[in-house]
């Protein structure tokens, strides 16, 4: 074995070392000009009639000043773009990225619902075929994972992430960027990952996004950086920037972010990427006067390829020669990227990635349908299911009201890019290839709110008359299924709402129909946490279905009637009213916790503390019940473990899934500490009647925290270990960590 071990590790170092006197004689051989294209990100345009480029860019391209473009795809087309860098004096390929957010083709729900499977397998599994997909269209590169930690639901992006939890995000990050990038990057199924927004983006002021953040380094340290890390620890290969200021410099030209923690506190080795034009942005940050101080200070903090904004092609040769900036800068910044390419294989061959008959066998093969359908039913969250209303019954005669029942575009959310909306199946679609007895009415507009419906793209309809057909519908039904929620445009980037409730037109129809008498079942689409405490009071049952993406329509009609089992559990708290948020379960606690008796100590006069729905919940057609919480012991050495172990059963009339939650409390510390952290889960299969022990295994390395000297260390003292389907019903135990 260990002879083994010698000769990979030799086979390794002989690569290693072709490569680098590859890269560095090829960086000998280019002119400032040519290093400086490979550091300039441009764009491709798309048109009803496909992929385009702008005739600059084109001569960008022929000239050598673009090192990589990001909107191009599809095997032709790359080639087509490929064959132009081939004409260049030193023939360097380009490298083609995208945004390949949840799915290339194939569209797996958002990353918010995706995350509420929590099924790590599953999401390493969707980031592989998307990769498989994206790789055989053409793509290099994709710019995801995005890991920022999210705790105000007002912000779109919280579509884009995985929710509020550190731990969890952590381990997500981790399978992405392992499903993306695979074993072998030389590998044509295999694209370079991307962690983003670096760093802190998540915590943006009032939820509006491109706004100011502003944290302490322990906050930072101990909630915030960890995913990244994660990302990093996994083998990103690439970081992208984020629009926001880190400790007051703008994250794109902060060289304690990009240079002092990632590369030489974190190890990254791979090329760092601005977001779009953000070199640019720092002038309206107020930090710098004009693109010529931004490219030097952005270069100097870490900054090695500029996305769309132009500025290092225009500034950095200027800076060279006054001597604001050393050439090792710029070649230091080439290297990184030509190494990815290398990585890539596309000096070996610049159109590996250009196989259209490979294209054609691997896009939406029915594998990966199957996968898209799996993956929507158990993202799938039953927040209330009073009766049970559900599951319906086959023969049922539904009514399916709403807005959302039948829209195509919606189904498959935002970030879908390359995604074919025509293609996704619509809930109607779903119930009627289910053999359901259904009659649509759409009821109402998505908003009424005319300005909103313009930035949709939406056409207004006749409210009234819409209303009318929905409830002769409803009155004619067994059942009804109203679709509600948000369209895709309502959330993602540059889709922050002060109001995330469901829009008022939506209200007032499903008031309507809540008159008629008949059993609802609200299913709502949405791509943050929405407010929703009329409907809780109201409505018998409420399913969040997110935005599930190509299989969507199959995968709620699944749930619906029975033939899968609501399993999904929130990783982002739902809020009763906006003036709660931010709202998040793993919060700490102050020198006057809440007591409803005594009115001086903290909480709210109209709205109770408590969340509507906690982080982790989500219930089930079927019961579970757990036994005791139990400890092998009830002190931990430091160098030792303790295992804990809870029997669940299920005690209800239908198979499923069980997600069962582990959380830590650090009851006195040199620094304040939350009052709950995720620390493990097991997800579970169990047939009715079924039961099964669930062991977690804790160690020393579990209690660490930032402690007063910014040490990473676990602390002696007592802790509070508690398990439970969610952050609130949960039971405890506790044990003591000796010195």
């Amino acid at each position: 074995m260990k002879c083994i071990l010698a000769l990979l590790l030799l086979i390794s170092g002989v690569a290693y070392a072709q490569q680098q006197r590859f890269l560095t004689s090829l960086i000998q051989r280019m002119t400032l000009d040519e290093k400086i294209g490979q550091l300039n990100l441009l764009t491709s345009d798309m048109d009803v009639t496909g992929p385009f480029m702008k005739e600059n860019y084109k001569q960008d391209i022929l000239s050598g000043a673009c090192g990589a473009i990001f909107n191009a795809y599809t095997p032709q087309y790359t080639r087509m773009l490929q064959d132009m860098a081939m004409k260049t004096r030193l023939k360097v390929p380009l490298l083609f990225g995208y945004d390949v957010i949840h799915g290339h083709k194939t569209i797996f729900p958002i990353p918010l619902g995706e995350a509420c499977t929590w099924d790590l397998p599953l999401m390493e599994k969707t980031a592989r075929i998307a990769a498989e997909e994206a790789s055989a269209d053409g793509l290099h590169w994709t710019y995801s994972p995005m890991v920022d930690i999210a705790r105000d639901p007002r912000w779109g992006r919280v579509a884009e992430g995985v929710g509020e939890d550190t731990w969890l995000g952590e381990q997500i990050a981790s399978v992405k960027v392992r499903g993306y990038q695979g074993n072998d990057l030389s590998a044509t199924n295999t694209i370079l990952a991307c962690v983003k927004h670096f760093a802190l983006y998540g915590a943006i002021e009032a939820g509006r996004d491109y706004n100011t953040v502003d944290m302490s380094r322990r906050q930072m340290y101990q909630f915030y950086l960890p995913p990244y890390k994660a990302a990093v620890k996994a083998g990103a290969a690439t970081a992208m920037t984020a629009f926001n200021e880190v400790d007051g410099i703008p994250a794109t030209g902060n060289h304690w972010l990009l240079t002092e923690l990632l590369r030489k506190e974190w190890g990254f080795k791979g090329f760092v990427v601005t977001d779009y034009t953000s070199i640019n942005e720092m002038i309206p940050h107020g930090i710098v006067k004009n693109e010529y101080e931004a490219a030097e200070l952005a270069l100097k903090a870490g900054v090695d390829m500029d996305m769309q904004g132009s500025v290092y092609a225009t500034q950095l040769k200027k800076l060279v020669a006054e001597k604001k900036i050393p050439v090792k800068l710029i070649d230091d910044a080439v290297y990184r990227v030509l190494e990815a390419k290398y990585k890539l294989g596309l000096f070996q061959d610049p159109y590996r990635y250009c196989d259209t008959l490979r294209a054609a066998r691997v896009i939406m093969q029915p594998e990966h349908l199957h996968v898209a359908r799996e993956t929507a039913q158990k993202s799938i969250v039953l927040l209330k299911n009073e009766g049970p209303v559900l599951p319906l019954k086959q023969s049922a005669k539904v009514a399916l009201i709403g807005p959302l029942g039948d829209a195509q575009r919606d189904m498959i959310g935002n970030w879908s890019a390359a995604g074919d909306y025509k293609k996704s199946v619509t809930l109607l679609q779903g119930l009627k290839a289910a053999g359901v007895a259904v009659t649509y009415a759409q009821g109402a507009q998505v908003t009424s709110d005319a300005q909103l419906m313009g930035k949709l793209g939406l056409q207004t309809g006749d409210e009234d008359a819409m209303l009318k057909e929905a409830l002769d519908a409803a009155r004619g039904a067994d059942v009804v299924v109203m679709a509600l929620g948000e369209s895709q445009g309502m959330s993602g980037e540059a889709a922050s709402r002060s109001d995330i409730g469901i829009p008022a037109s939506q209200k007032r129809l499903l008031e309507a129909v809540m008159q008629t008498g008949k059993p609802v079942v609200l299913t709502l689409f949405n791509g943050r946490p929405l407010t929703l405490e009329w409907e809780n009071a109201h409505v018998p049952a409420i399913l969040v279905t997110w935005f599930g993406g190509t299989q969507a329509g199959h995968a709620i009609t699944d749930v619906l009637l029975g033939k899968f089992n609501p399993s999904g559990k929130l990783t982002m708290t739902f809020p009763r009213n906006v003036g709660q948020i931010p709202i998040y379960y793993n919060r700490k606690n102050t020198g006057r916790p809440m007591d409803a008796n005594n009115k001086y100590t903290s909480k709210y006069l109209d709205v109770a503390n408590d969340p509507l729905f906690p982080f982790g919940y989500g219930l089930s057609y079927t019961t579970f019940e757990y036994g005791p919480l139990q400890l092998s012991a009830n002190t931990l050495a430091m160098n030792g473990a303790l295992r804990a172990t809870v029997t669940v059963t299920n005690t209800g009339g239908y198979d499923g899934y069980e997600t069962v939650q582990l959380y830590l409390r650090d009851v006195t510390a040199s620094v304040n500490r939350p009052l709950q952290e995720l620390r493990g889960f097991k997800k579970i299969f169990l047939k009715k009647g079924e039961k099964q022990e669930v062991r977690f295994d804790i160690t020393a390395a579990d209690l660490r925290f930032y402690d007063r000297n910014m040490r990473y260390v676990a602390e002696p003292g007592e802790f509070r270990l508690q398990a439970g389907p969610n952050s609130r019903d949960v039971q405890e135990v506790k044990f003591e960590l000796k010195p």
